[in-house]
Order: C-alpha cells, then sequence, then structure tokens
C-alpha cells in the first residue's frame, strides 16, 4: 500500500494537482458516485447481476486514487489504518458484534 501511496504522491507533483483536503474529500464523494452509477447500469438498476464489470472497475480505480490522495495529503498511513481498521472489526466480531458500529 506505500507503494501505491508513493505512486499516487509522485503523480500529483509531477502533474502539479495538489490541492486541499476538502477537494480530495469531493473527488471521493464524486467518484462513488460514480461507483454506484455503473453497478446501477450494469445491474439494470438491480434486476441483475451485473454483466460488465468495465466501467465499475474503472470508476473503483478513479475512487482509490482519490482515497489515497486524501490520505496522503492528510498523512494518514493507509496499510498501518488498514490494519487497526480490521483489529477493531475483529474485535466487534468476537464480542458477539458486526464490524460496523451500531453497537457503540
Amino acid at each position: 500500500m506505500k507503494e501505491l501511496q508513493n505512486q499516487v504522491e509522485h503523480f500529483i507533483q509531477q502533474h502539479e494537482l495538489q490541492t486541499t483536503a476538502e477537494c480530495f474529500a469531493l473527488d471521493i464523494v464524486s467518484e462513488i458516485g460514480e461507483v454506484a452509477k455503473e453497478i446501477l447500469r450494469a445491474s439494470n438498476y438491480g434486476r441483475k447481476t451485473p454483466e460488465s464489470r468495465n466501467k465499475v472497475a474503472s470508476e473503483l480505480g478513479d475512487l482509490l486514487y482519490s482515497l489515497i490522495a486524501l490520505a496522503n495529503h492528510l498523512e494518514v498511513d493507509l496499510e498501518n489504518q488498514l490494519h487497526k481498521t480490521l483489529d477493531k472489526y475483529r474485535r466487534r466480531i468476537a464480542q458477539g458484534g458486526t464490524p460496523d458500529s451500531t453497537n457503540e
């Protein structure tokens, strides 16, 4: 994950795409909307299993880029944070719950 973060940081610097945390966060929201739109299209609005995943995959790539860009801007080590999150989910499940935070 660190290598991906380094690649995105290099790309942003190389192409002078630095911006604010707020802009990166808005990019994430926009890309989530694009992912949802492509899933709805590919599944005929939930009527069938999505047939084509190429556009969804492309939008997920855009979303991942935006997420990594925000993490870099905020100096978050995504690999470390993911490990912490998985540990948190394991604890919740071990306590008889679910990974979400509804019982907190």
